[in-house]
């Protein structure tokens, strides 16, 4: 199995440490040729408006656009969850739109109200998940074919999944636990169909 990390900006390196713990090909995507040939992706977290610019300037927006209508599995983290949504409530910026969600970008305030928190996934299990969330933004909502996978005890959205798409808005890679990855590369392996 072979796993993509779009490498524009963000966090990439890290999410290639936890796919390499999970003894797991994981390759830095910054071109469209580096797409052949994967079996899933990743759009880590990082500044959503450089990543789209930057995915635009090297036509990667439309390239990921085509293979996750075509069903290539992605995980989107934070700022890649934002890419992936359907709708940026409070930005007009151009999106992936492959998923059936809105989101609101910042939506816990500044790199100052960051924090983590253990979230209850239960789709990972019954022990809470440790969740860091920096700048991060949330679900405001989602369409039929999307299953909310976590909320914090406010009842916010910050996990979901459509398909072979999923979403968080925290960075499950900056932490020691990798059942969020593994989780993922079960989807790539179909162990969880839809």
């Amino acid at each position: 199995m072979k796993i993509g990390v779009l490498a524009s900006q963000g966090a990439f390196a890290e999410h290639i440490t936890t796919l390499n713990k999970l003894d797991t090909e994981a390759v830095p995507v910054r071109l469209p040729g580096e797409l052949k040939g994967l079996d899933g992706l990743i759009i880590p977290g990082g500044e959503s408006t450089t990543i789209s610019l930057l995915m635009n300037a090297y036509d990667l927006m439309r390239e990921i656009a085509s293979l996750g209508k075509d069903g290539l599995p992605l995980f989107g983290t934070c700022a890649g969850m934002i890419l992936m949504a359907r709708k940026i409530s409070n930005n007009g910026k151009a999106t992936l739109g492959l998923m059936d969600i809105s989101v609101k970008r910042n939506a816990f305030g500044r790199q100052v109200d960051s924090f983590e928190t253990n979230v209850v996934i239960p789709a990972l299990g019954k022990e809470p998940f440790p969740a860091v969330f920096i700048r991060a933004p949330l679900i405001e909502s989602c369409g039929g074919g999307v299953d909310i996978l976590a909320r914090l005890e406010d009842n916010t959205i910050v996990a979901a999944r459509q398909a072979k798409m999923l979403v968080s808005a925290f960075h499950p890679e900056l932490t020691d636990d990798l059942r969020f990855h593994r989780y993922f590369l079960d989807i790539v392996k179909d162990k969880h169909n839809y």
